[in-house]
């Protein structure tokens, strides 16, 4: 298998979660030297080690210029890549799951940072996966599995050819969608959530494209107090499915 079919996965969170959920897609690991002491670093090197994963001790600047700069805390693994989910997963997502299905999809958010931030708001939340059309979306580099801190690992990325179909598709299966955009006439608080949902958030700067905002059920907008004009899009995202979670213990 070439190189091209593996990735890397570094800092302590992302690498913990990669042993978690999936310790037999680590090919190799790369730990800084002087760090022997850390207590963590050798949680994680024993760890692997009972994987059977080599583990190699290596200067940081080796490490910085394996991650190009990024924050590795110290330790890189490299592992087998798994290729986004596709549309077939969703359909079985959307039976299997029923009235609890919870969904976050995400329209033209092209920073890796932003997509495992908002990854990693989903998986807290309890959501069943996070969708992205196939063009013109940020995709899961080493920089955003750092971000989602272990989502990227245990929360499925489905990745669909064309989100506005994709929404008619949910639709049709009875799941709510609804999305976020600051000028919407009606609050999120104020709406009411029942059954199986999909929530729908664009890029910060530019918020959802035209044709996605027709498809959804319904608009809703995050009040924000004076001077606030926009909140980052993981933020956004927190706020809005915990919303929903939140109704739903409430019925309970």
């Amino acid at each position: 298998m070439g190189k091209s079919n593996r990735e890397l996965i570094y800092g302590v969170n992302a690498v913990k979660a990669a042993l978690d959920t999936n310790p037999e897609r680590i090919t190799c690991a790369w730990l800084a030297k002087g760090r022997e002491d850390d207590r963590r670093m050798q949680r994680l090197q024993a760890d692997l080690e009972r994987c059977g994963v080599r583990v190699q001790q290596a200067l940081p600047h080796f490490l910085d210029e394996k991650t190009q700069g990024g924050v590795h805390q110290g330790i890189i693994i490299e592992v087998l890549a798994e290729p986004p989910r596709r549309e077939d997963f969703l359909q079985e997502l959307v039976s299997k799951e029923g009235d609890q299905l919870l969904l976050l999809l995400l329209d033209g958010v092209t920073d890796p940072r932003n997509l495992g931030a908002a990854m990693r708001c989903a998986w807290a939340a309890g959501a069943q996966g996070v969708v992205v059309p196939k063009d013109h979306s940020a995709t899961l580099t080493p920089e955003g599995r750092k971000s989602a801190a272990g989502a990227a690992s245990a929360l499925p990325l489905i990745v669909v050819t064309n989100l506005s179909r994709t929404i008619e598709g949910l639709k049709e299966k009875g799941v709510t969608v609804a999305g976020l955009a600051g000028e919407a006439e009606h609050s999120l608080f104020d709406h009411q959530f029942t059954g199986p949902a999909a929530l729908v958030l664009g890029a910060e700067d530019k918020g959802l494209r035209h044709l996605t905002r027709e498809k959804c059920d319904v608009l809703l907008s995050i009040p924000l107090s004076g001077g606030a004009e926009s909140l980052n899009v993981s933020v956004a995202a927190g706020i809005a499915l915990y919303e929903v979670v939140r109704q739903r213990l409430a019925r309970n």
